[in-house]
């Protein structure tokens, strides 16, 4: 069977059967030998009682016994209760009386048993399976007694007791009929659960894969309904509808993504050409030419920033994982602050920096921590309020080192602080606030951390703005 639900409930069934087919075979094989082994006690036991019966009566009435009524009739009793044939004969083997309980056996009356065996008795007892020699139609179980007198222990007689193998034969085939009877009743149930469960298991993944089919032609939207399944089936539908979550925001965010590249480029390309024409076609008046080139070129460079940003970008997504390496954090932040000395002063900032006076060394790629401290100085003077203090600070508590940069300007709206690593986002949606931003300082810098398995959170409020992100100590 080529479906999970057919290798299930086969492997079911199959495990059902085989397990009851050994459990069967183990009990009928143990309860046959029971069976045999308790009947052969159970004559072995008469015949012994039997024997001390007749050696008393023979010390005490003599060899005339075997004749008398109360002995033939104790035999009758002993033949009816155990259900077998009781038969007495001479030390030679002849058969001087024969009973089933119901009635003489007349037939086997004066007849002899095999010499051998009468033989044998008069040594040791014999347990076996025997036709007398051709006595008995078919094979019988047997115990055989030799009867001695009390005083010096002479051979008085033989005692046989007899049962058919088709009384013991008929027990074992009752048990193992009810045996059948539980058997093919256990199947049958196990089939039925069986059957359910490898259906129920089966569906869902069925439903999954029709998803997935329709998931691969588009569908973005399709989700699989989880129910209340809290099993490995339930942890996958959730998963796949984890993974379709993802990939329909991959999608939407490469759609995004491909409609800010189209606008950051026609803004300024637009600009760019519609001056270069102006100044071509003679709109422009030649004492306004210099200042329209100047704009073509501010806006010529701007392309540039961005075209450099996105090459920057798909090289750290490229990357499987940062170069790890030891170096000074509060050093690295320092430098870097140092380099952007000319744009602190142009906005009259106040800087704030708390660095410890001991080193802070952490592992990680310096250059791309550096491009990391860069990014945030920067976007934090640029937001920054003229005056307003810039604020830059180092702490080393446990494992990990703290880095905040923060600033004072504008608030950040709440529902605008989750989205500020975005790839082109501006809370600014006009962008005409930001005229030197392309939009990517953040998202490479969420993008840096995250291939060094570190955090960074944004938090604004009252005008102070922080951004917190965190390295590992070496």
């Amino acid at each position: 069977m080529k479906t999970m639900y057919g290798r299930q409930f086969a492997t079911m069934v199959s495990m059902v059967l085989l397990s009851f087919l050994m459990l069967g075979a183990s009990f009928a094989t143990l309860s046959y030998q029971y069976t045999i082994r308790e009947k052969k006690a159970t004559l072995d036991r008469n015949a012994r009682v039997i024997a001390d019966f007749t050696s008393n009566a023979v010390n005490t009435m003599g060899g005339g016994v075997w004749q008398t009524a109360s002995f033939q009739g104790y035999l009758n009793a002993m033949a009816t209760v155990s259900d077998s044939h009781v038969l007495v004969a001479t030390p030679e083997g002849q058969i001087l009386f024969a009973t089933a309980g119901n009635g003489e056996l007349l037939p086997l009356q004066y007849k002899n048993i095999p010499q051998d065996m009468a033989a044998g008795l008069a040594e040791i007892p014999y347990v076996g399976m025997t036709t007398l020699g051709g006595l008995y139609d078919e094979a019988r179980y047997l115990v055989g007694q030799a009867v001695t007198d009390g005083a010096g222990g002479t051979l008085q007689g033989l005692v046989l007791v007899s049962a058919s193998a088709s009384n013991i034969s008929g027990m074992w085939q009752d048990l193992s009929a009810i045996l059948l009877v539980t058997a093919l009743a256990v199947i049958l149930i196990a089939a039925i659960i069986s059957s359910v469960t490898s259906m129920r298991l089966a569906q869902p993944i069925r439903e999954i894969a029709a998803a997935a089919r329709q998931f691969g032609l588009g569908e973005l939207d399709v989700r699989v309904d989880v129910g209340s399944r809290r099993d490995e089936v339930g942890e996958l539908a959730e998963a796949f509808n984890a993974m379709a979550d993802s990939l329909s925001k991959s999608e939407q965010r490469r759609t995004e993504f491909v409609a800010n590249v189209s606008h950051e480029l026609k803004t300024p390309m637009t600009t760019i050409a519609g001056f270069a024409d102006g100044i071509l076609d003679g709109t422009i008046p030649p004492e306004q030419e210099r200042h329209y080139l100047e704009i073509i070129s501010s806006e010529t460079r701007r392309l540039s920033r961005l075209v450099r940003s996105m090459l920057d970008l798909s090289r750290l997504q490229s990357d499987e994982r940062a170069a790890q390496q030891q170096f000074d954090i509060s050093e690295t932040l320092l430098r870097t602050l140092v380099t952007l000395e000319d744009k602190v002063n142009a906005k009259h900032l106040e800087v704030d920096a708390q660095l410890p006076d001991e080193p802070v060394p952490v592992w990680g790629d310096q250059d791309a921590i550096t491009q990391v401290c860069y990014n945030l100085l920067d976007n934090a003077i640029k937001f920054s309020k003229e005056g307003g203090v810039l604020g830059a600070s180092v702490s080393a508590k446990g494992p990990k080192a703290t880095i905040t940069i923060s600033n004072e300007g504008n608030t950040i709206p709440p529902e605008e602080q989750s989205l500020v690593f975005d790839r082109f986002h501006k809370t600014d949606h006009s962008r005409s606030a930001d005229r030197d931003g392309v939009g990517l300082g953040l998202y490479i810098v969420k993008t840096i951390l995250n291939s060094h398995k570190e955090n960074i959170t944004c938090t604004s409020e009252d005008g102070v703005t922080k951004f917190v992100f965190t390295l590992t100590r070496a």
